[in-house]
């Protein structure tokens, strides 16, 4: 294809390479905004159980689309023997963990896994796990019924050492716990008192960031379109043409 004296002629391969790169960046993109809308989507539902009332968790079992997100109210006592810490967890630029501590429910053989809060690093060293203040005795605990489905960046192959887990696996918790366990992880928001921190997120955290991502993604996309051309336009050579 001729432009007065330059000619755009691409060639195979650039052509191969360019549509791969192309496509790629445009499916990430769309794959930035589908997360942005799905945490849109969380937000909403979000903020409409927020509307119903707190929900009294008994000895029945749960079905977790039933009481995701809605406020909980827990009876019983804390059984901080199988307690576990969730590391690589951060706030406001810290590291430290998510403790995570299984909670007997009052008059039942029933148990919640209860998100206590986060806790930074001892001394700044991951290997050594901070002391955590134990709540003693039978207690009244409020929060919010959280996915025990969420995930985290893990590792390839990161097992369990002992208390330090780099990430909930709830079914590999369960294994590990051996007793009747909820279908849920309550993030705790009473206060009691020992210093955890217990600031959590909302669940359209990040849509921003997803949608900035999408942009770039975008972007890069129009930037390869351009490139392929540019590169594959050439002054013509008259000689070469003979």
């Amino acid at each position: 294809m001729r432009f007065g004296n330059y000619i755009f002629r691409p060639g195979l391969w650039p052509t191969i390479a360019g549509l791969f790169f192309f496509f790629l960046t445009l499916w990430l993109g769309n794959w930035q905004l589908s997360r942005a809308e799905y945490k849109r989507s969380l937000q909403a539902r979000y903020d409409h159980m927020q509307l119903d009332g707190t929900v009294r968790i008994g000895a029945e079992e749960l079905n977790l689309n039933d009481v995701l997100f809605r406020s909980v109210e827990v009876r019983g006592r804390f059984a901080p023997e199988k307690e576990i810490y969730i590391d690589n967890r951060v706030y406001k630029t810290l590291a430290g963990f998510h403790v995570l501590v299984p909670f007997l429910l009052d008059g039942t053989s029933q148990y919640v896994l209860v998100n206590r809060g986060w806790v930074p690093l001892a001394g700044g060293k991951r290997d050594e796990l901070p002391r955590v203040k134990q709540v003693e005795g039978v207690v009244i605990l409020r929060g919010i019924a959280t996915d025990t489905r969420t995930r985290y960046l893990e590792l390839n192959g990161a097992a369990p050492q002992g208390k330090l887990w780099q990430n909930l696996n709830f079914e590999k918790y369960r294994e590990y716990f051996g007793k009747p366990l909820q279908p849920i992880v309550i993030e705790q928001t009473t206060d009691t008192q020992d210093g955890l921190v217990r600031d959590w997120p909302r669940p359209d955290t990040g849509v921003g960031t997803h949608i900035s991502y999408a942009i770039q993604w975008f972007g890069l996309a129009a930037t390869i379109v351009v490139l392929w051309i540019a590169l594959n336009i050439r002054k013509s050579n008259p000689a070469e043409e003979k």
